[in-house]
């Protein structure tokens, strides 16, 4: 019965990154006839390259360049043939020489993500667990996402978090053989490193603990021969540890390498490591520039490099600490975050610095959190210190005016990071000409306004909603108390120009996620039953549907009306201290989804909404001939047939026992639906229904004997929308009287009868409804989180075990 369509992540980040091409951020090209590493050309504008990962230069290092040269002259373009069978005459070269610079056994692969994908499943066993820090990179995540077929637990945590790692760990040490934890030795985003020492003493406490490192933005630019930064942190390698490092980037040749002193891992890996059997090997040009690069990390000259890397971080921290400039994390990585939190101010003040010839990368979702958008930067030896001179210069001039240009300041991106930025000087609001009015309870607001504007569909009328504060408020059960807020923004005439209400409640995760998930996860929660639950602060409820928000489209200040919602939300969600904010249901061509993007929320595709629409046009005869044709056959074979086996009664105030029995039959469909996921309602909501003048049941019986077989509860908004809001039914008699069918049919039939316009029929069973004359409407809803575990978490947990 609960069929929905469900979001995939995918989606999202395609429309997030569809919006980044369309502002000019991403899939941009670089004209240069000769790269330099210095200066980058894009649209015709030579700008500082601040966006290059080579830290140390050597991608344009002439000796690494004529080891590539000579070995293309010396073997070929490649040398076609798996590296099992037989590996080209360089290989052996390259592999003593990274042996002497790890001092320990390497294996080469032909990039990190090939790597992990050879090494993660060969190493892990079916009896053991995974843990991933949620910021590892995709490509250790993607490579661990195949082990959740063999049955292995895979689990996120959130960044760091070495205190709930530990709990997992003690959690999982009775359960499997070994536990792996998958971490970044630098984290490519914000330039921050993996507590390596710690976690290693986490290992000799717990002997099951073995730790897995990408550290590819770690190598070559710290440590003895440059070995990188996780090495840099262990006096030897331990054999329950292994690390990756990579020949491309800062090393400045292409492929990488794994470093293992587990010799039984090493065989194994070797012998049969996927990718490493079936994929093609190193390119010989390849393989002769990286054992250029290896013979300069063997010579001390590396440290000269290291050191010169060092002075323009040094130089370009201090640069920043005086500037004042939001840096989100300070260390001595050459990878430096500079927070604008709303994407919009990213996009404009990337754009500005291009056209001021400076390029930089945008950190953008699903790298970071939408409203956690940024400026990305990175240090290599071929920045000049007059050109960081320049980048600073440039940010000063730039970075407060986007926020201003863009309804942001420095104290909203500090909130968006956790952090305390203070604005240069008060935030310029006094243009607004609009005020914002907030009310805690529907009784406060206008009747007339409310009910005109934004109250003619679903719930969300006057009556409506103080049914829901009369059920939802201050109720035992942490799951049922919600809180509500009301928001208007008038204009000096007193003008509506917006309408909204907002709840914060309790949501399962998992609420949106497939059938599949919910199930298992409804099993854990017998013993923990909020397990995947979470505060979310949510543009109308999730007992209504519909429009939640009025706009007064033709009103010329709508759009700052708009934004000036969304930052008294981000306010209130912060203040209210929710893991995340959700706005719902919006058309899939809604007028302003980019304002809302801008404003840092990602857009994420809703089950769709089933409308009977124009049903005041459809009275002139039996409901039957406004049918399709296929749907008449529908009408003809699972309807007309059962109709003589059922009563149907219509009942607008009913006993507490009845209303008792009509809860006990809601209980059974909520047991069975795991398609939207939501907390069962308590029976207090029904007990208000039972007296109160808007809503109504229809209860079907049978014929023969007087049988309960199902009830409808229904709403109806004085505007002229029925509502079937829930439903109940007996499954024992499913089947027998086509109970469902038979439910859907008698809604339309009563609100014929009251001269309804439309029917709001909400989520699930779409195949059903459609077939009674229903209208499938795609939804969306625009979300915000404080950062991107809980996306990833359930995005994680789509193949369960």
């Amino acid at each position: 019965m609960a069929q929905i369509k469900h979001n995939h992540f995918l989606d999202t980040v395609d429309k997030v990154i569809t919006e980044a091409k369309a502002e000019g951020i991403v899939h941009l090209r670089a004209e240069d006839k000769r790269f330099t590493g210095r200066v980058l050309t894009v649209k015709g504008k030579a700008c500082y390259h601040f966006g290059n990962t080579g830290y140390l230069g050597l991608e344009q290092d002439s000796r690494l360049k004529t080891g590539a040269m000579q070995a293309i002259l010396r073997y070929g373009t490649q040398f076609p043939l798996s590296k099992t069978y037989i590996s080209h005459p360089l290989y052996e070269e390259l592999e003593e020489k990274l042996e002497l610079l790890f001092e320990n056994p390497v294996i080469i692969t032909k990039n990190s993500t090939l790597g992990h994908l050879a090494v993660i499943p060969t190493v892990v066993r079916d009896e053991d667990a995974v843990i991933l820090d949620h910021q590892v990179h995709w490509s250790v995540q993607n490579a661990a996402q195949l082990l959740k077929v063999r049955g292995i637990p895979v689990q996120l945590i959130r960044h760091n978090n070495l205190d709930f790692l530990e709990s997992l760990i003690q959690k999982l040490s009775s359960k499997v053989s070994k536990i792996w934890y998958m971490a970044d030795g630098v984290y490519s985003m914000f330039g921050d490193y993996a507590p390596v020492k710690e976690l290693l003493e986490l290992s000799r406490k717990y002997p099951q603990l073995h730790l897995y490192f990408d550290d590819v933005h770690g190598m070559s630019w710290r440590g003895r021969h440059g070995m990188g930064y996780v090495m840099s942190q262990l006096e030897t390698l331990p054999e329950n540890v292994l690390v990756f490092g990579t020949l491309s980037k800062t090393f400045g040749a292409s492929g990488s390498v794994l470093v293992c002193s587990n010799k039984k891992f090493y065989h194994q890996i070797k012998n049969f490591g996927g990718p490493l059997t079936f994929s093609a090997q190193l390119e010989p040009s390849a393989v002769g520039a990286a054992i250029a690069s290896a013979k300069i990390h063997l010579s001390d000259e590396i440290y000269c490099l290291q050191d010169a890397l060092k002075s323009r971080i040094d130089y370009f921290n201090q640069q920043l600490a005086e500037a004042h400039l939001p840096l989100i994390a300070r260390n001595s990585s050459p990878v430096f975050y500079i927070g604008t939190g709303l994407p919009a101010s990213g996009y404009f003040l990337v754009k500005r610095l291009m056209e001021e010839g400076i390029y930089v990368n945008l950190g953008l979702f699903p790298a970071v959190p939408a409203k956690n958008t940024g400026l990305r930067i990175t240090l290599s030896n071929h920045n000049a210190f007059d050109d960081i001179d320049h980048l600073v210069v440039q940010l000063l001039t730039h970075y407060d005016f986007a926020l201003m240009a863009t309804h942001n300041s420095r104290s909203r991106v500090g909130k968006a990071f956790r952090m305390d930025f203070k604005d240069p000087k008060p935030f310029a609001n006094s243009n607004y000409e609009l005020q914002l009015q907030e009310f805690e309870t529907i009784a406060d607001t206008d009747y007339y306004h409310w009910n005109s504007n934004i109250g003619r569909t679903n719930m969300l009328d006057q009556e409506g909603l103080r049914f829901l504060e009369e059920s939802f408020k201050q109720v035992k059960e942490r799951e049922h108390n919600w809180r509500f807020k009301y928001v208007q923004i008038v204009d000096d005439a007193n003008c509506p120009v917006l309408m909204t209400f907002l709840t914060e409640s309790l949501w399962k995760n998992d609420m949106l996620a497939p059938a599949s998930v919910s199930r298992e996860l409804e099993k854990q929660r017998e013993a923990e039953p909020y397990l995947q639950t979470s505060r979310v602060l949510s543009l109308g409820s999730l007992f209504t549907e519909g429009n939640h928000l009025y706009l007064n489209e033709e009103h010329p200040q709508v759009e700052l009306a708009l934004t000036q919602l969304l930052e008294y939300i981000e306010n209130l969600a912060h203040d209210w201290k929710v893991s995340m904010t959700v706005l719902r249901d919006f058309d899939l061509n809604y007028k302003w989804s980019k304002i809302i993007q801008d404003q840092g929320y990602i857009p994420i595709d809703m089950p769709e909404s089933c409308v009977l629409q124009d049903l005041h046009d459809k009275m002139g005869e039996d409901y039957f001939h406004y049918l399709s044709k296929r749907s008449q056959k529908h009408f003809k074979k699972d309807i007309e047939p059962y109709l003589n086996l059922v009563t149907c009664r219509v009942l607008k105030r009913v006993s507490s026992k009845n209303i008792k029995r009509y809860y006990d039959l809601y209980l059974q469909v909520k047991a069975k639906n795991y398609g939207l996921n939501t907390f069962t309602y308590p029976p207090e909501v029904f007990e208000a229904m039972r007296t109160h003048p808007n809503w109504e049941f229809i209860v079907l019986k049978a014929v023969d004997d007087g049988r309960l077989l199902g009830i409808m509860f229904c709403y109806i908004n004085y505007s002229g929308t029925y509502i079937p809001s829930l439903i109940g039914m007996d499954y024992r008699y499913l089947n027998g009287f086509q109970t469902y069918r038979q439910l859907l049919y008698q809604s339309i039939l009563r609100a014929r009868k009251l001269y309804m316009k439309r029917i709001d029929f909400g989520m699930s069973a779409n195949f059903e409804k459609r077939k009674l004359g229903a209208s499938l409407i795609p939804k969306q809803a625009f979300v915000q989180t404080d950062d991107n575990f809980l996306l990833e978490q359930l995005e994680m947990m789509r193949t369960t075990r």
